[in-house]
């Protein structure tokens, strides 16, 4: 790999936003996303990938660290995914019980419609998170997860997000 940068950037126009919009894991035995990126290094879905969808609304983050040493010669990402789940209920804490025993990979949705794969590789591990009731009428009752990902490269773009799959989504409220 070459180490020359190729190209430029222009400043952009104040368009952009933040915040996830919805989360996609697949168990990582069972989904071999590693062989489907293309020459620009976007993943390209084939359709036989199993993703679950969650659907989440603020609170919820995707941040990617780049770390670099000279003295060693290395570079890697750490890819951090805070995740919030409002409502507390029985199903959703098994799924939670079964991500932090695995170590999905993720896309990850945005509000831009940007797609990005995290832990593609290697997957992602739950590093932590919590089941909370809140202690005020206005406080949280859900659950927060915290995965993290190491890569040798940075989450890739997904040209579009993973095809719909056919299981009955929870539905947390009563």
């Amino acid at each position: 790999m070459a180490c020359n940068i190729s190209n430029g950037r222009s400043l952009p126009c104040k368009s952009g936003v933040g915040g996830i919009k919805t989360i996609y894991f697949s168990n990582y035995d069972t989904t071999n996303v590693a062989d489907l990126s293309d020459s620009s290094g976007t993943i390209t879905f084939n359709g036989s990938e199993e993703f679950y969808q969650y659907d989440v609304k603020g609170n919820s983050s995707l941040e990617t660290a780049i770390n670099s040493s000279r003295e060693n010669g290395t570079t890697f990402y750490e890819s951090t995914l805070n995740i919030t789940f409002t409502y507390l209920d029985v199903e959703t804490q098994e799924q939670i019980k079964l991500l932090a025993h695995g170590r999905p990979q993720v896309v990850v949705e945005d509000y831009n419609g940007n797609h990005f794969l995290v832990g593609k590789v290697h997957g992602a591990e739950v590093t932590g998170g919590t089941m909370v009731t809140g202690a005020a009428m206005g406080d949280l009752s859900g659950f927060t997860l915290v995965l993290s990902a190491q890569e040798t490269e940075p989450p890739f773009f997904c040209a579009a997000a993973p095809a719909e799959a056919t299981y009955t989504p929870i539905d947390p409220t009563p």
